[in-house]
């Protein structure tokens, strides 16, 4: 409904505009986007089986991208791929028009300058990104407070999320992963599938799995080890995290 309401005022802003295709989630766009190419995305950061950049990293796109979404603290992150605009939900008509006229703009020009300007502006409202720093769990009648620093990682499992501390405590969370994703640290947390998200720190063995794959195990020990393993889409990504 969100890409159908985007389509509509989209084209009544510039009727020479044609939608190519919309894509609902991580696999499906990068399957149209190896056989197809566009002059420009419109991208929502969470999709159906996860973030966006997945798409981008796994393609190496090109492709400009203005970036449409109820988060604000992927802005960095999104710049760092080929965003020219960072759009925040609910969508204002005048700020979509900016963004498609900076589009225009950028389109065809030799120089570089005017992007740099206008990224180096878009940044300066995005850089106060907070991470989380405390969990608020409650047991029973008794109230705690974790520390950031005292979670090893968090998965979920039949519609629960479960944080687990360094001690190896399991603590149920009121949050989903796809909301986390973008309240951690990327320094230090990373999403490695659609069930974990791990802290660097709680990684005790790293050993090579099929189709480059890579199987982890933890401090501490996961309740199923065969869920601790990097999905295909986020391997190269995860190496990355590995190496900065």
């Amino acid at each position: 409904m969100a890409a159908d309401d985007l389509e509509k005022v989209i084209t009544k802003m510039d009727e020479e505009v044609e939608i190519a295709a919309k894509t609902s989630s991580v696999i499906s766009s990068i399957k149209w986007l190896q056989e197809n190419e566009v002059d420009l995305i419109f991208s929502d950061i969470q999709l159906g089986d996860g973030l966006c950049f997945e798409i981008f990293e796994s393609l190496n796109i090109i492709t400009p991208i203005i970036i449409t979404t109820a988060y604000d603290n992927y802005a960095i992150q999104a710049f760092k791929q080929n965003s020219i605009d960072y759009l925040l939900k609910p969508i204002d008509e005048s700020e979509l028009k900016k963004a498609l006229d900076k589009y225009k703009n950028l389109h065809g020009k030799s120089s570089e300058g005017l992007y740099v300007q206008d990224l180096i502006s878009s940044l300066k409202t995005y850089t106060g990104n907070v991470y989380q720093e405390r969990f608020l769990i409650t047991l029973g009648e008794r109230i705690e407070s974790i520390p950031i620093s005292e979670v090893a990682y968090i998965f979920s499992e039949d519609r629960y999320t479960y944080l687990v501390g360094k001690t190896g405590r399991q603590h149920i969370i009121n949050t989903n992963l796809g909301e986390l994703e973008g309240r951690l640290d990327p320094k230090v947390f990373f999403r490695i599938n659609r069930k974990y998200i791990i802290s660097y720190h709680s990684i005790d063995k790293m050993v090579a799995y099929s189709k480059s794959r890579v199987k982890i195990e933890l401090t501490p020990e996961a309740p199923n080890a065969m869920d601790v393993i990097v999905s295909v889409e986020r391997s190269g990504s995860f190496k990355k995290w590995l190496n900065q």
